[in-house]
């Protein structure tokens, strides 16, 4: 499939409605859109126009359209049409957009070609008579739908023609190109358009519809039948290209936008330029290098451009760009290995511009002159992440991190280690190894190469490698357990490290997005970095759990108390009840039928009685929060839990009923040793109805005791850690948790 099977496609259209019109003086038909282009997938709709002189009989003309459309309406074609003459259509074009867009690709099929000839003059003309006022009510108009359809780069499901770099914006880049208001190198987008088109040409072809948004289940089958390797290389095929249609679209706005802005210069004796530093100079909003700059002098001058660009919220000229990357293809200003000094700091200048910084990013990518800078950036370019907390490729990820660590570089002592960790964090991705370990192996080369010293070589490795840890163990881990703060102590040998581990903890959780961080997640990750400072000053371990006053005389009454506080959206459940195996299993399902999604749970077992603090949300269908009735349902439960087991098993059977997408199988991991006098099972599954009553249920009948729980809920992915203990105490024997492990594996399955 490809242009050739598109054009024939188009031809044949072309054939049978010749075919179906019968000759009446003064009737044309004409191909709009893109038809009118020849660009035909096996789903696209006919747009088609019947164009007459208005001296046409009326019976006439309306008896050869119902001719040309009952056929086709027979043979299940989905025709657009329209039944205009010359000054209709000119009238329709003045009064909507679409219209007007439509024309500018308008095509003779047959019948009256002088007529067809006089309304394509007008749209052409009409359009370029009225640019000003049309760009600007084009561009409202994409900037509508990119708000509706989101960024087809790095969407996990996209549309394919509606969102932002797709196949809408590409003829939106015709339009302006035809307007005259400025150029448009549409030479550098065929690539794109053709890789966007031959997966919207698959996609009806392997789905037998006419749809544009390419869904999970249909990504691997459309990879096979265009020959790329996997689902994940067709995406990241798919991303590329768009964001090659997004770098022209936003750079054609931008000149569009700016043109003419500096014309005041000539009378008001102003420069039109202005040099900012050796050989850079801002002019019509761009920063560019001087044209009679000696590249080969200062290799250096190009990233130094870019730093500029970003601190001065300004693009790089293109005229820069293209002269740049030839420089590099001749190898005249290749930077030396290792790095000028100037050139490290440039870098890490540009990095921490913040926002800005993603244009000139995108700019040096889109110009291939970023693998000459760091050729590491190829294998990460356009990668895409199919994990549901994830919104960006692996590359926009690392760029959004580091404009996210920009704005934390005065919490720290070295800004330049947090940006350059920032960006450079996911640099193992795209393989079957740890990333983690291998960014480890891959920072080192890249970090001697800019110039960084073995000191700080070290500590990079250690940020890479360890990114995840301050996250993961907050999150996972009980904090009030002094061997989680020793596990921390173990890897972060200082207050300085552990301070970039923080912030850079912090920047990756907040270009994630909200699935994989919130306000609980950055409170709890400030609390164990406030545990581990103060380890590593006093040289101490934390200490055990404390708890008010009110709480230990609660607790001490064996009684079952229930709290809730609003802490909008969410709610904050406090539950202090009489410790009983199964007690988390109660709670989880009495929650779950009050319609709570919970988001977090912490519990701690306190002598003889449970602590329990949950971060739950209603959902649509909760009733009115109640303590009361909660704490009739944990009653109730309490003394016999049949009938909310029977009530949760009903619920779980009828969200059963319900489609779902494919998802990894559910890990199981034990830590033996991780613990004082605890054995650690950690659960990792996709989220599901009752999910948390299911395990909790599996561990009562396992005959063993939970002593404390993490519990967390990540959008559709779900963490659940337990500490627990047999039930005359102590942690469980090797043979013992691999048995509980190989229980809740098959209960999850």
């Amino acid at each position: 499939m490809g242009t050739r099977e598109r054009r024939e496609r188009s031809n044949e259209s072309d054939r049978l409605l010749s075919s179906l019109f019968t000759g009446v003086a003064g009737v044309a038909l004409a191909a709009i859109g893109g038809y009118g282009r020849g660009e035909l997938s096996p789903g696209s709709d006919l747009d088609i126009l019947f164009l007459h002189n208005g001296r046409a009989d009326e019976k006439s003309l309306s008896d050869l359209v119902n001719k040309v459309l009952y056929p086709l309406w027979d043979k299940s074609f989905k025709v657009d049409h329209a039944v205009r003459t010359r000054t209709e259509t000119k009238d329709a074009a003045s009064d909507d957009l679409k219209v007007a867009l439509g024309l500018l690709d308008i095509r003779l099929i047959c019948g009256d070609a002088d007529l067809v000839a006089a309304v394509q003059h007008d749209a052409i003309y009409e359009w370029r008579n009225r640019s000003r006022d049309r760009l600007a009510e084009l561009h409202k108009s994409l900037k509508d739908r990119h708000e509706r359809a989101g960024e087809l780069a790095y969407l996990l499901e996209p549309d394919l023609k509606e969102a932002r770099g797709g196949l809408r914006d590409i003829t939106a880049l015709r339009a302006v190109a035809l307007s005259g208001a400025v150029t448009v190198s549409l030479e550098h987008i065929s690539s794109a358009e053709s890789i966007l088109m031959n997966v919207r040409e698959a996609l009806h072809i392997v789905t037998g519809r006419d749809k544009d948004r390419l869904l999970f289940q249909e990504q691997d089958k459309v990879a096979e039948l265009l020959n790329y390797t996997d689902a994940d290389a067709l995406m990241g095929a798919v991303s590329q290209a768009a964001r090659s249609v997004d770098y022209l679209l936003e750079s054609t706005w931008y000149r569009l936008d700016h043109r003419g802005k500096e014309g005041l210069g000539r009378f008001l004796k102003k420069p039109r330029a202005r040099q900012v530093s050796p050989g850079i100079f801002i002019a019509h909003q761009e920063v560019s290098i001087s044209e009679n700059f000696d590249l080969h002098s200062d290799p250096a001058v190009g990233i130094r451009a870019a730093a500029t660009a970003a601190q001065a919220g300004l693009p790089v000229s293109p005229s820069t760009m293209q002269r740049l990357m030839r420089s590099y293809l001749e190898g005249v200003g290749v930077l030396p290995n290792p790095w000028p000094r100037t050139a490290r700091e440039n870098l890490i200048t540009l990095i921490g511009a913040g926002f800005p910084m993603v244009r000139i990013w995108e700019g040096l990518d889109q110009e291939e002159i970023l693998f000459h800078w760091l050729p590491e950036w190829r294998s990460v370019r356009s990668l895409p992440q199919r994990n549901v907390l994830h919104r960006h490729t692996v590359d926009r990820h690392m760029v959004e991190t580091a404009v996210f660590a920009a704005a934390l570089t005065r919490s720290v002592h070295r800004p330049d280690l947090l940006l350059f960790a920032a960006l450079f964090h996911d640099l193992g991705k795209g393989t079957q190894e740890d990333h983690s370990e291998r960014g480890e192996r891959l920072i080192e080369p890249l970090a001697r190469r800019i110039g960084f010293s073995e000191s700080d070589i070290a500590t990079l490795k250690l940020l890479v490698k360890h990114h995840l840890l301050l996250s993961a163990t907050a999150t996972r881990r009980d904090l009030d357990d002094p061997a989680t703060i020793a596990s921390v102590i173990a890897v972060i040998p200082d207050l300085q490290t552990l301070e970039l581990l923080h912030a850079l903890s912090i920047a990756d959780g907040q270009a994630t997005g909200h699935a994989a961080w919130s306000n609980w997640k950055e409170n709890l990750l400030s609390d164990l970095v406030a545990r581990v400072t103060s380890a590593l000053t006093d040289n101490t371990v934390a200490t055990q759990p404390e708890f008010t006053d009110e709480q230990r005389a609660l607790a001490r009454t064996g009684k079952l108390r229930v709290r809730i506080e609003e802490r909008s959206p969410d709610f904050a459940v406090e539950i202090i009840a009489p410790d009983k195996p199964g007690l988390l299993s109660i709670v989880a399902g009495v929650l779950n039928l009050a319609r709570f999604d919970v988001r977090s749970a912490r519990t701690q077992t306190f002598e003889d009685s449970a602590i329990m603090k949950w971060i739950v949300t209603p959902n649509q269908y909760a009733p009115t929060v109640d303590s009361d009735a909660i704490y009739k349902m944990i009653s109730d439960a309490l003394s016999d839990a049949t009938e909310l087991t029977e009530r949760i098993e009903k619920r779980i059977a009828d969200y059963a009923s319900l489609p779902s997408i494919p998802v990894p199988s559910p890990i199981v991991e034990t830590f033996l040793d991780a613990a004082t006098d605890a054995t650690i099972i950690e659960v990792r599954s996709h989220d599901r109805p009752a999910l948390l009553f299911g395990i909790g249920d599996v561990i009562t009948k396992c005959q063993i005791d939970i002593r404390s729980a993490i519990v967390t809920t990540l959008g559709a992915e779900a963490i659940d850690t337990l500490y627990v203990t047999e039930i005359g105490g102590g942690p469980l024997s090797a043979q013992r948790a691999q048995e509980v492990a190989q229980r809740l594996s098959a209960a999850l399955a």
